[in-house]
């Protein structure tokens, strides 16, 4: 109450004022109006001013633009400028000076959206560095806020270093240089890697000039790729070919290196043009031929592994980067044609022969056969003349059949030492590929590593008998198996084979003999050498027309003769009595002359 007591009154308060509603003392509430419209800013909306930022937080950023009233514009719409701060000007869209609740509605996004496309072309005349942050990925780089405009960033653009992980640089701001706008199409492209470029020119320079060949130098791994390595040597690249990695064979420098690994490298050459470094790995030790064991020799035995394989044969790494060729032909004593696929695969470890060494070439053949006796050394001990053996049928030709007594050791059975019996046109006829089938050793010839061998030698010659049985003019029974343009072939007993003519197949009632038909043949030659019998069976009815003419034609001429004989008997018998008569007269007549005398 004592507080209130001492409470005085303004002298000059005018009471009648503030019945009236007037409470502005001296100064007229116009006055008032004027001087409070003079002290802020006039404002129209959709139109941009430059505002101050007079507070923030994780949301919201105050923005006094000297309106009655401050704005708040969303913290997102500052996103590409992690540094904003209490204090700094920024340009705003005016939406509305008042919305339903009297608040001045600001947009910081749409200010620079307004303004954007000049301030684009403009840092692009200007090669101006700006600032935009990195909204999310896309198709091969990356969407990034420039002045409220969506700009594309190649991912080939963010760095000079290749991009593993594209992610890390969603949500982050980094300076920009503008190098190219679509006007039609309102797009715009942006590089962070022209940035850093010039410098590193600059710097590439620099370390290029101070280059010499031979020179060691640690390098960081860069990338990686199938046919070789990059290595950053402190601002610029070089490379190490798939080749210069190791002594040994790489299938994939993953093999060697690893990425960001730091390795010391020694540099091959350089082009001070093109700004290329080809380094290598593997120049920094010795050659691995330089390092073979100098006492190994022509003969000796090796254990490699298989590291690649061709068809022609297989290359040995006897030690890493110490590589030997086996060829096909060295891989077993065989002769037949055979890929090196069937002996060995990459990967298997073998045994094998030294069979050239060259240590200035650096190159050394090698061989497998060797670790096994030649089978031809003492082939006459083995298959002597006369010998018989199982054989593998191999492969075929017109004349005869190829064979396999065992690997390396091969021959040939003519196709006239097939059969004794059978016309084999082809030995697809006899056997197949694959078969078994028994020989006997006719001939070795050493030389050309080939035996001359038969299957019908198994057997005694069937034609000495055969000379007994078909002797010409022998009759027997045989089937027609084929009918040929020239004649036919006939399946005789034994097994034996005949041909007759097609004027010889011609039965009695005038028809042509058929395939399969059963008749009777007359062997009408047998050619024991030639293994050839000529038969006929229309001679057999011919032969037997003939025969009853001839008998008839006998018959004839025995009845004349015997007929003549009676004639000439009579004859005889006449004449002799002729005679006896006839002397009986003379002798008479004589008689009687001499009477009368």
């Amino acid at each position: 109450m004592e507080n209130l007591k001492n409470i005085q009154p303004i002298d000059d308060f005018n009471w009648e004022a503030l019945e009236k509603g007037e409470t502005y003392g001296e100064v007229s509430k116009d006055d008032l109006v004027k001087t409070y419209d003079e002290t802020l800013n006039t404002v129209k909306d959709k139109e941009v001013v430059m505002g101050t930022v007079t507070a923030m937080n994780k949301r919201e950023v105050v923005v006094n633009i000297g309106f009655k009233s401050d704005g708040v514009v969303p913290m997102s719409e500052f996103r590409y400028n992690p540094e904003l701060k209490v204090g700094d000007e920024v340009e705003v869209y005016i939406e509305s000076q008042e919305d339903k609740k009297g608040q001045l509605i600001l947009s910081h996004k749409k200010a620079r959206a307004t303004r954007s496309w000049d301030r684009v072309n403009e840092a692009l005349e200007k090669d101006e560095i700006i600032k935009g942050y990195i909204k999310c990925r896309t198709k091969g780089g990356m969407i990034v806020d420039v002045f409220g405009i969506e700009a594309f960033l190649p991912g080939s653009q963010i760095d000079v270093k290749p991009i593993r992980d594209y992610d890390v640089f969603v949500g982050k701001t980094m300076e920009f240089k503008i190098v190219k706008i679509n006007q039609e199409f309102k797009n715009v492209v942006v590089s962070h890697k022209a940035l850093i470029e010039a410098e590193l020119e600059q710097q590439k320079k620099d370390i290029i000039s101070k280059l010499e060949k031979g020179q060691v130098l640690e390098g960081t791994v860069k990338n990686i790729t199938s046919y070789g390595v990059f290595i950053d040597l402190g601002g610029v690249d070089g490379l190490i070919h798939i080749t210069d990695l190791s002594w040994g064979r790489v299938s994939h420098p993953e093999e060697i290196v690893q990425l960001d690994q730091k390795i010391n490298v020694v540099i091959l050459d350089f082009d001070d043009e093109k700004k290329r470094i080809a380094l290598g790995l593997k120049q920094l030790t010795p050659h691995p031929w330089d390092a073979l064991d100098p006492d190994l020799k022509v003969g000796d035995k090796v254990k490699g592994k298989v590291v690649v394989m061709a068809d022609y044969g297989a290359f040995i790494e006897i030690a890493p980067g110490v590589e030997g060729l086996i060829h096909v032909s060295e891989m077993s004593w065989t002769q037949h044609l055979r890929s090196a696929q069937d002996f060995m695969k990459v990967g298997d470890e073998i045994e094998a022969v030294i069979l050239t060494l060259d240590r200035d070439e650096r190159k050394m053949s090698l061989g497998i056969k060797q670790l096994k006796a030649d089978p031809w050394e003492n082939i006459e001990e083995r298959f002597p003349v006369g010998s018989r053996h199982m054989a593998k049928v191999r492969n075929f030709t017109n004349f005869g059949v190829f064979v396999e007594i065992e690997e390396g050791v091969d021959g040939l059975i003519h196709i006239s030492d097939l059969s004794w019996t059978k016309k084999i046109k082809h030995p697809s006829e006899f056997t197949q590929i694959g078969a078994e089938i028994e020989v006997q050793v006719l001939e070795i010839d050493k030389e050309n590593r080939r035996l001359s061998l038969g299957h019908k030698q198994l057997e005694e010659n069937p034609w000495d008998v055969f000379e007994t049985i078909f002797t010409v003019g022998s009759i027997h029974e045989g089937t027609i198996i084929e009918v040929l343009d020239k004649g036919a072939v006939i399946s005789l007993p034994y097994g034996v084979e005949g041909f007759a003519t097609p004027k010889h197949l011609v039965k009695e009632d005038g028809s042509q003999a058929a395939v399969d038909e059963k008749l009777q043949f007359k062997v009408i030659e047998f050619n024991k050498e030639a293994k050839r019998i000529i038969l006929s069976h229309s001679r057999i009815f011919e032969d037997e027309q003939k025969g009853a003419k001839k008998e008839t034609a006998e018959k004839k001429s025995s009845a004349k003769r015997s007929s003549k004989k009676e004639d000439d008997s009579a004859m005889v018998t006449s004449s002799v009595e002729k005679t006896t008569l006839g002397d009986i007269e003379e002798l008479a007549a004589l008689k009687e002359k001499l009477a009368g005398k």
